[in-house]
């Protein structure tokens, strides 16, 4: 995306006077219904799921509570929607809006919330006890808890598909998996997941391990464990740069797959960063005259910054230049920090659902892989997280032959020609679809792209087994421009993707030949079982 400019703080923010009185207007009729209803009886409970629990439908002052909140709520959206500003500055004010909304509803306090209320009677004193220790413990760990941690295990109930680490250095681990078929496809798959997160969101558990369901169909699969650097580490870690994540770390483990299989080129997957990555070394190696991959396979992916979606409340110079100064040259990017930004994006289902059930009805959260995944964060080098925010999320050069340099190379994504089989998810939030999309524009092969739904994460692993959502795809040859244009000649399929990306891939994936038994070669030599090591050190 093209950076926006800063305002000077305070800047003024006015409304049309005519757009403000039906605001108003509005405001006051819909009041005036509400207070009627309520002085008969008949205040029925909002949709909202927040105030639907029984303590507040048997409560009608609580019930016209909700009601003022979030009429409320609505005009300041509207106010919001109306100000006349720029797009950028009605972002920042929009997501400004929905933190302080959010925070402020009357369930995220004891006093005006009924069903916590009565959860304290019911449990004679014991939810406030546990809520408070929960609270002590939270503020111990420096970080709220979403999930029963104690329920997983990394290497034994979660990343748990078979394999061997063939290779480590001071970057990544490389993990290759044990085939689990008599026959396998001679070209390998090679797996960049995104280093903000551990790679195991691709291997949580057997039943929905996307591992596991690229084993069984007959590949042989390596994985890329990133190393999650602490600021005890004093071996220059935290002077890591893009460019390096590149040529020691994707191409390196590339280069190490096609060794160990014998194949000139390998399959290649790239996850959300771990594709952009990925992209980048393509666009390096193909500068170099190398062409180490034959098909590429991006899911939900950025190569175009134009829209970001929310996070683009967090892009400008001055935040930018402020990382910069803070650890452009050296030092950590906390993973706190970046988790912090992730929950905040949709606070009230990642922070404010578990402050009313952790602190005020003193319950423990349910155990989930997916959750307990979320909160296992990672840190990142600085030089690599300040390169990557300024080129990519503030100037959106990747995009632009030449744009940007990586090491000596400049890079030119659109000299990149090989297959490409590109996924988005239709409600993410963090990469929307429109812009995994916008890819299609940018590297210069024969491509399919397909549509899940749900978002950055549910839409991406949805096992075959699970029977839910559905995906689009079109079978024209020639993705048009417009991604509302492509949408609408698609035909929507019940059910995973995952299939459909299966037989894609085999097309790539050679003869078949006998598995071995074996793990890596003589030059890479089994290090450790998998997950490995670098896996299971935790940054907060």
């Amino acid at each position: 995306m093209n950076a926006p400019n800063s305002p000077a703080w305070p800047v003024p923010v006015t409304i049309a006077p005519d757009a403000l009185a039906d605001i108003q207007a509005d405001f006051s009729r819909e009041w005036l219904r509400i207070c009627e209803e309520a002085c008969r009886g008949a205040l029925t409970p909002p949709a909202d799921r927040r105030f639907r629990g029984p303590a507040w439908v048997a409560s009608s002052q609580h019930l016209l509570m909700a009601h003022a909140y979030l009429l409320s709520a609505r005009a300041l959206s509207r106010m919001v929607d109306a100000a006349q500003v720029g797009e950028p500055l009605r972002q920042r004010l929009r997501f400004s809006i929905m933190q302080w909304v959010d925070a402020l509803s009357p369930a995220n306090f004891l006093a005006f919330n009924p069903d916590a209320q009565q959860t304290i009677i019911e449990t004679g004193g014991r939810a406030l006890a546990d809520g408070l220790a929960n609270l002590a413990r939270d503020l111990a760990r420096g970080r709220l808890t979403q999930n029963d941690d104690e329920k997983f295990e990394i290497g034994v109930n979660v990343a748990t598909t078979a394999g061997q680490v063939v290779f480590e250095n001071a970057l990544f681990q490389l993990i290759q998996y044990s085939p689990e078929t008599d026959k396998v496809y001679q070209r390998p798959l090679v797996i960049v997941p995104p280093n903000i997160n551990k790679f195991y969101i691709l291997d949580l558990q057997p039943e929905n391990s996307f591992v596991r369901y690229a084993v069984q169909q007959g590949h042989t699969v390596f994985m890329v464990s990133w190393r999650n650097p602490l600021p005890s580490d004093d071996d220059g870690i935290d002077e890591a740069t893009w460019a390096q994540y590149v040529d020691d770390a994707v191409l390196k483990a590339l280069q190490i797959a096609s060794d160990i299989t014998g194949q000139d080129q390998v399959n290649a997957l790239g996850f959300c960063v771990g594709g952009t990555m990925l992209a980048s070394a393509l666009a390096v190696a193909k500068a170099r005259g190398q062409r180490p991959v034959a098909s590429l396979t991006l899911l939900t992916t950025l190569l175009d910054f134009e829209d970001t979606g929310v996070l683009q409340v967090f892009v400008d110079e001055a935040q930018v230049a402020l990382r910069e100064q803070q650890i452009g040259r050296r030092g950590l990017m906390p993973g706190r920090d970046l988790a912090t930004t992730f929950s905040f994006l949709r606070p009230n289902e990642l922070v404010w659902n578990y402050v009313v059930g952790n602190y005020l009805k003193g319950q423990t959260p349910p155990a989930f892989d997916l959750l307990f995944w979320n909160g296992d964060g990672t840190n990142l080098p600085g030089p690599f997280f300040t390169w990557y925010f300024r080129n990519a999320y503030l100037e959106n050069k990747l995009k632009t032959p030449g744009g940007t340099h990586v090491g000596d190379c400049a890079l030119d994504l659109t000299r990149l020609t090989l297959p490409a089989y590109i996924y988005g998810s239709r409600e993410d939030h963090i990469v929307p679809w429109q812009s995994a999309y916008a890819s299609t524009q940018v590297l210069r092969g024969p491509q399919r792209f397909v549509l899940g739904a749900s978002g950055h994460i549910a839409g991406v692993i949805n096992p075959p087994s699970s029977g839910k959502r559905s995906y689009w795809v079109s079978e024209q040859e020639t993705l048009p421009a417009d991604p509302e244009a492509w949408l609408a000649q698609t035909e929507q399929h019940a059910g995973s993707w995952w299939p459909d990306w299966a037989q894609w891939l085999a097309g790539h994936a050679g003869a078949k030949r006998k598995a071995r038994s074996v793990l890596g070669n003589a030059r890479y030599a089994p290090i450790e079982p998998a997950p490995g090591r670098y896996v299971k050190v935790r940054a907060m």
